[in-house]
């Protein structure tokens, strides 16, 4: 068998799809750690130290290289399932594509990871931290509050992330498939083509999905348990407290962070030319 053959046959199988989502996963972790407003970068490296900025990064590494891989996965499974019979898939089966992708890295990874990740971040901001490290927090969180204590927000997870990737697929492909019309069949956009498109993508699933975001993150807190009875109380909570427009505070932030996150994921991927390069 050939090596061309060898390539179009590995880019069929599912493991392809999986390889392609844990290396790009693992790459915008590391490199998008950092991002955030300049005044909170300053304070936290002033009062807690150089280091603090890498807090509950292990646990964002490892979520974020398996639940690429299994958003990846899903959604190129679920995609061949509802293209019609030249391969071609529509802006409306893509967002079904990215809705299912979504729900199921929410389930099986992201959950317990940003839990745990959320948990220690605010942990690290007490006078004496409980948690020791990632290990040490995780046994810790589980034998005081069983594995519940780790699918703490799993409904606006499931939401958010079912949301994240039903706008971020479908807006991508249908931006892609309208600008390959003016290009020459069969060949690639360019790569800052692709990256704009990426960027347009990303800020409308940003600016769409910001509400769920911040929901989430209050819900997966320390306090949470005590401060909210469920997800819709602690969104009219948010609402009743801090205005209608916190439920976007934090998404320049966020925005940019995912900018810098679609970088690393072209550099990862592209790397391997028999990987497929999607957001």
């Amino acid at each position: 068998m050939s090596e061309k053959k060898k390539a179009n046959k590995f880019q069929d199988h599912p493991l392809h799809s999986l390889l392609a989502g844990l290396v790009a996963g693992g790459v915008e972790a590391t490199i998008t750690k950092y991002k955030g407003p300049l005044d909170c970068l300053t304070r936290t490296v002033r009062e807690q130290g150089f280091f603090a900025l890498y807090r509950g990064l292990s646990a964002l590494v490892i979520g974020t290289a398996a639940k690429a891989g299994i958003r990846f996965l899903t959604y190129e499974e679920i995609k061949k399932l509802l293209a019609d019979e030249n391969g071609h898939v529509s802006g409306p089966k893509s967002m079904i594509a990215g809705l299912g992708a979504g729900m199921t890295e929410a389930i099986l990874v992201v959950t317990p990871t940003e839990t745990i990740k959320t948990k220690l971040i605010h942990d690290s901001q007490r006078e004496v931290p409980k948690y020791k490290g990632l290990v040490h927090g995780v046994t810790t969180i589980v034998r005081q509050e069983g594995f519940g204590g780790v699918y703490r927000g799993l409904f606006p997870v499931m939401m958010r992330q079912g949301a994240n990737q039903a706008v971020r697929f479908s807006t991508y492909s249908t931006l892609k498939q309208e600008l390959q019309k003016w290009t020459t069949p069969g060949q690639p956009l360019p790569w800052s083509v692709t990256f704009a498109i990426g960027a347009v993508a990303g800020t409308v699933t940003v600016y769409t999905t910001m509400p769920l975001d911040v929901v989430k993150t209050k819900m997966q807190g320390l306090h949470a348990k005590t401060l909210y009875k469920n997800s819709f109380h602690c969104f009219w909570t948010v609402v009743r407290n801090e205005g209608v427009l916190s439920l976007w505070k934090g998404a320049t932030p966020r925005l940019s962070r995912l900018l810098v996150s679609f970088i690393g994921k072209s550099n990862g991927v592209k790397s391997d030319p028999y990987l497929p390069l999607h957001y």
